[in-house]
């Protein structure tokens, strides 16, 4: 079974930063051939979406995180990033990362990584 896993979560400090990771377990799976996102989940019971980014790194964000946060892969090294600058409490959440493929076949989803911003 193709799975995602994800790190680099943590508490921070409003204002603070922290940089997250994504890569799947499988080291045969061809990196490129999958649309790479980032989505969220607080309170709520539906994810919401934070980032997305193509197999060529044409990239979009949801307006609550323009120009606090930077999603970036390497297909060579088969791992997407998010960099996130300037946290705010309401940014606290789960933050998991989701892969589409571009042709056939199922998204695949990790368990997430917790995101806490707190003074």
């Amino acid at each position: 079974q193709v799975r995602l896993v994800e790190s680099g979560g943590g508490l921070v400090q409003p204002g603070g930063s922290l940089k997250l990771s994504c890569e799947f377990t499988d080291p045969g799976i061809i990196f490129s051939h999958y649309i790479m996102s980032w989505y969220r989940q607080g309170s709520e019971q539906h994810p919401d979406l934070v980032a997305r980014i193509t197999s060529s790194s044409n990239s979009d964000y949801a307006d609550s995180v323009k120009g606090r946060f930077t999603i970036s892969r390497d297909n060579a090294k088969g791992i997407m990033t998010l960099q996130m600058d300037s946290l705010k409490p309401e940014d606290t959440a789960m933050y998991r990362c989701h892969a589409r493929p571009l042709g056939s076949g199922m998204d695949v989803w990790g368990k997430g990584t917790l995101v806490a911003v707190s003074s």
